[in-house]
């Protein structure tokens, strides 16, 4: 028989056992309609469609119930025609088993994509599993960071902060620091931080450091709280909070309350002791802490811009209001007049620092960790920020000299508290001067005290300081009347 020719046209009304040269030749009439089927006379049920545009693929065609069942098997370029004999046959035994193979493949479709999910969601259950504290620590510090003031962040920062490294304090020099309170929980997965975990930490750090412990305590439980809220991180902490346990609120027991404190009778000898502090700029900012009852690091970080020498005020950032104006008494304005402009600050380091520099000691600290020789001319930094340290040691040189136990920095803030109880000042005077909010309503709303009011308050109370410690009191310069009543918060 001759081989037909490859343009000689397919007689569609007959089955034909399909060749890939038959497959070839066929074509629709594109006359008449869109597609076209060949069937296969081998297999039966099998089909090749062809459409008007020349496209061909293997189809399977049977009928169910009365009703007429069409799958495409795929592609002639991708199947061969034994497989689409092969999948027309499975086609047809499950016709003749009453299986409509459209359902099966969507019903087992439906199975894949559920074995799927699930091998996906345990995959994501035991990466979850692995997470840990520190990896959920640094996304909620990043997460909150703009809710917090500067000192807040830091203390989340420092307490989580790793020991190792190069003390430039306490041991002058040659030893480590240690591993902070919350360090030895950030190792471990999140999911493991559960109510004994939580105890048996608190229990160990209340033994060296109860303190900082405490503090760390109530960071980590204000954490676990953020986790509990965060649809990622629900699932990996307990439903009640695992810091909040009574065992470990007991273990760390409550803060003493301070009570360090001038008393009158020592004020001579105190005045005395810091006074002769080599370091001037030590003992000024010493002495303005105990003057003006703020925090030491308000005082400490007081640019010369909050020093205002016409209207004779103070302004002083603190971390309940922003910013406070208070007067500049004259015993203060003394002792800042006193002092070198040495950049902005006016309690400035003795070696105010650059960027080279600050770059400079911290390669070398690094190279000291790491065991290698420090590369010739390093810099040693006073301070980093341009002012001076909390001088917590010089003053406490000065109290031992003077004879005094116990009196920290924060103490002085405390002193100027209870030193202007001799003098009956009204209480909302004494808390607008040192940054308190108010505690009444009348004092909150209704008390509206100019910068004028508070100086002559003030300056009785620096007066009568300085009349205790059997010194001479400064004389003020004259100050111009203000001319608004601005409730001491602003001025020209």
């Amino acid at each position: 028989m001759a081989r037909p020719a490859r343009n000689a046209p397919v007689d569609l009304s007959q089955r034909a056992a399909l060749t890939v040269g038959l497959i070839e030749r066929l074509s629709c009439p594109t006359d008449t309609k869109g597609q076209a089927f060949l069937r296969d006379s081998e297999a039966p049920g099998l089909r090749v469609r062809v459409t008007n545009t020349g496209a061909k693929s293997f189809v399977f065609e049977g009928k169910l119930n009365r009703q007429t069942i069409r799958r495409t098997i795929g592609d002639v370029r991708s199947w061969t025609i034994e497989q689409a004999r092969a999948e027309a046959r499975r086609l047809a035994v499950m016709l003749d088993a009453g299986m409509d193979p459209r359902e099966v493949d969507k019903r087992r479709a439906e199975e894949r994509l559920a074995r799927a999910a699930a091998d996906q969601a345990m995959a994501e259950a035991q990466k979850a599993a692995q997470v840990t504290v520190r990896e959920v620590w640094d996304a909620y510090l990043e997460a909150r960071k703009d809710h917090w003031g500067a000192t807040h962040y830091n203390d989340h920062v420092k307490l989580a902060r790793a020991g190792g490294q190069v003390a430039r304090r306490g041991t002058r020099g040659t030893g480590l620091t240690v591993d902070m309170p919350l360090f030895p929980l950030m190792g471990l997965p999140l999911r493991a931080l559960d109510a004994a975990t939580v105890e048996a930490w608190a229990a160990k750090e209340a033994k060296t450091r109860p303190t900082s412990a405490r503090l760390a305590w109530r960071l980590l439980k204000v954490f676990l709280n953020w986790c509990a809220e965060q649809p990622q991180y629900a699932g990996l902490v307990q439903s009640t909070n695992a810091a909040g346990t009574r065992k470990t609120r007991e273990v760390l027991g409550r803060p003493k309350v301070k009570t360090d404190a001038l008393l009158r009778e020592q004020l001579a000898a105190w005045f005395a002791g810091v006074r002769a502090i080599q370091n001037p700029t030590i003992s000024a900012a010493i002495q303005v802490m105990l003057l003006t009852g703020a925090r030491p690091n308000e005082v400490l970080s007081m640019r010369w811009e909050d020093v205002n020498t016409k209207w004779r005020g103070l302004t002083i950032r603190d971390k309940v209001e922003g910013e406070r104006v208070i007067p500049l008494t004259p015993y203060v304005l003394s002792l800042l007049q006193a002092l070198p402009r040495r950049n902005e600050w006016v309690f400035a380091s003795t070696r105010a620092v650059s960027m080279d520099e600050q770059n400079a000691r911290r390669r070398a600290r690094r190279a000291e960790a790491s065991g290698a020789q420090p590369q010739a001319g390093g810099v040693v930094v006073a301070s980093a920020s341009g002012y001076i340290s909390e001088p917590r040691d010089p003053h406490a040189r000065a109290c031992a000299v003077a004879g005094i136990d116990g009196l920290t920095l924060h103490g002085l803030r405390r002193s100027f508290k209870s030193l202007t109880e001799w003098l009956e000042i009204p209480a909302g005077v004494v808390a607008q001067i040192m940054g308190h909010k108010p505690s009444a309503t009348a004092e909150k709303h209704y008390t509206v005290r100019p910068l004028d009011l508070l100086r002559i308050h003030h300056e009785r109370i620096e007066a009568w300081i300085l009349e205790q410690a059997n010194m001479p009191a400064a004389n003020p310069p004259a100050v111009p009347r203000l001319a608004l009543n601005d409730g001491g918060r602003h001025y020209a």
